[in-house]
């Protein structure tokens, strides 16, 4: 079993800037968009839900990981067993500081 660490947005705040081109790549951009709900919530929604809490990091992570379901809705979100942890980590990250596009 993959455990993330607990730690703040900014924790990862470097990689960042990478996120929306790793979430273009794991087909992220099917379900999210960074402005508006698409299948799911944008990651500007998301990201607006977890705004200061200490432990969003961690559990974005492994929602990221595990998919899940009853947060945002009846539609489930799917794993993603196939991300490295790092892909991940920069992915919640760049969400988490407001899915910003440049």
């Amino acid at each position: 079993m993959v455990v993330f660490g607990v730690a703040s947005a900014h924790a990862y705040a470097a990689d960042a800037p990478n996120g929306l081109a790793i979430a273009k790549s794991n087909a992220c951009m099917g379900c999210h968009a960074v402005d508006r709900k698409l299948v799911g919530p944008s990651f500007q929604q998301i990201a607006g839900k977890y705004q200061g809490d200490a432990q969003a990091p961690a559990k974005l992570a492994l929602k990221v990981r595990d998919g899940g379901s009853g947060v945002w809705g009846a539609i489930p979100m799917p794993s993603h067993p196939q991300m490295s942890d790092a892909d991940i980590r920069t992915v919640v990250a760049w969400v988490l500081a407001g899915a910003p596009s440049k």
